[in-house]
């Protein structure tokens, strides 16, 4: 498997706090079957302005480090940048980083309302050549209150992550439901752990994955959402799919191709 977010890089963000720290949960993330993780740091200007040239000498220690304790993960770079305005202009620039250096962005967005300009700021990271992924929608209120939000954004091209923490309802029973009926529609392309700390998540993944095999039935999906798409990522590959229209009520009714 492959996880494209997480907050395991130490000492930059609300993550891990200690190199120690990240190698414990790195053994943690190898135990429960993950080759490679994409290294996601938050990028919020003027609070967490992870940029590239700072985060890379801190990847390559922890490299380092991985690899001292023959721990068989590959590390990638990434941010998970909160949108604004600039953040096109801010990846254009090699300011914010794309995953594992891939036209593949991962942005997040305000929790409790939904941003006014939305559509134009996707809009210009195409115009750059990029492909944005939304972290986690089901945590946001305007997907929770409107599953149906999430079909215009990937009509528009955006790609979506879902938490693997969300169908054990680690953020709450609104965002598990919600998380649900986002995979039950297809509506979501790949998984990621949003890890942050040593007990957080992988130590679940077995339980995850039987959940999810329940909600979908459907084991080439579950396996396109954990290891094919997120590969595409590391391969800077295009990935293709197809989405409902309007939700629908039964299950497995769309799928990848």
């Amino acid at each position: 498997m492959i996880d494209i977010h997480s907050h395991i890089l130490n000492n930059v963000d609300d993550g891990s706090t200690s190199l120690e720290s990240s190698l414990e949960i790195l053994k943690k993330a190898e135990q429960a079957g993950f080759t490679d993780i994409i290294l996601t740091p938050h990028f919020i200007e003027g609070y967490y302005e992870n940029t590239k040239s700072e985060i890379n000498p801190r990847i390559k220690e922890l490299k380092q480090a991985v690899y001292d304790e023959n721990i068989v993960v590959s590390l990638y770079h990434g941010n998970e940048i909160f949108l604004t305005e600039n953040s096109p202009k801010l990846v254009y620039e090699s300011q914010a980083a794309t995953l594992a250096n891939s036209r593949y962005v991962l942005f997040e967005v305000p929790f409790t309302t939904r941003m006014m300009n939305l559509e134009e700021i996707i809009g210009q990271f195409m115009e750059i050549g990029c492909i944005p992924v939304l972290a986690h929608p089901e945590r946001f209120q305007f997907i929770q209150d409107n599953p149906t939000d999430l079909i215009r954004l990937l009509k528009l091209g955006v790609l979506a992550q879902s938490n693997y923490g969300s169908f054990i309802g680690m953020y709450g029973k609104e965002v598990k439901k919600t998380a649900e009926i986002l995979v039950e529609n297809r509506l979501v392309q790949f998984l990621g752990s949003d890890t942050h700390r040593h007990g957080h998540i992988y130590e679940n993944i077995d339980r995850i994955i039987k959940r999810l095999e329940l909600l979908t039935g459907d084991s080439k999906y579950i396996n396109e959402l954990t290891t094919i798409n997120p590969k595409s990522i590391l391969e800077d590959m295009d990935i293709y799919y197809e989405f409902p229209s309007s939700l629908k009520e039964k299950k497995n009714v769309f799928f990848f191709f």
